[in-house]
């Protein structure tokens, strides 16, 4: 849809909004009805104060009028997400792309047997983990803590912590850092 029909598509909304006609319309405005026809259809364009006058009397302006609603994405999949692999072999899947802008960052992290995710210094904020798949160890300061399938985690982010695999079968996480650090 190129702009001129872009435009008269947004006057028919408004104008049918409001209950007009298009002769109604074009008495208001001073215009031909013929006008306001084409410019429904995006056969003709308005000058500026033209449309100015328009959207006035269909209760806008131009400011409204050209805001475009954009929507969040909320809904994700496999095209959207974005992977790291480290020299270890551990893969880190980023599930929402522009997490670093929201609260949240989900993540989920493959941890090879026998391998460890990269230590996280203290940082604000605090991280939760869901066991998908094996065992791992989570590290926090100096404790470590065991987490098998369907087991979760929750700790506040105010010392080292990190993820281990310390047996023979990959471990899979859904792992949730609030704010966003990874």
């Amino acid at each position: 849809m190129n702009l001129d029909e872009y435009i008269g598509v947004k006057i028919r909304e408004l104008r049918n909004q409001y209950g007009l006609t298009q002769e109604e319309l074009a008495d208001r405005t001073e215009l031909t009805k013929g006008f306001i026809s084409q410019l429904e259809r995006g056969l003709t364009a308005a000058s500026v104060a033209t449309l100015n006058d328009i959207v006035t009397c269909l209760g806008s302006n131009l400011s409204d009028f050209f805001r475009v609603e954009v929507r969040p994405q909320m809904v994700f999949g496999e095209e959207d997400y974005s992977t790291k692999i480290d020299r270890d072999g551990n893969v880190t899947t980023w599930l929402v792309p522009t997490s670093q802008v929201r609260s949240l960052e989900p993540i989920i992290v493959t941890i090879q047997p026998h391998q460890a995710l990269a230590m996280d210094k203290p940082h604000e904020g605090e991280e939760f983990g869901y066991v998908l798949s094996g065992e791992i160890v989570l590290h926090h300061g100096d404790s470590a803590f065991p987490v098998k399938t369907g087991e979760s985690f929750s700790y506040q982010t105010d010392r080292d912590h990190w993820l281990s695999c310390e047996n023979d079968d990959e471990a899979k996480v859904l792992w949730i850092s609030c704010p966003p650090n990874f």
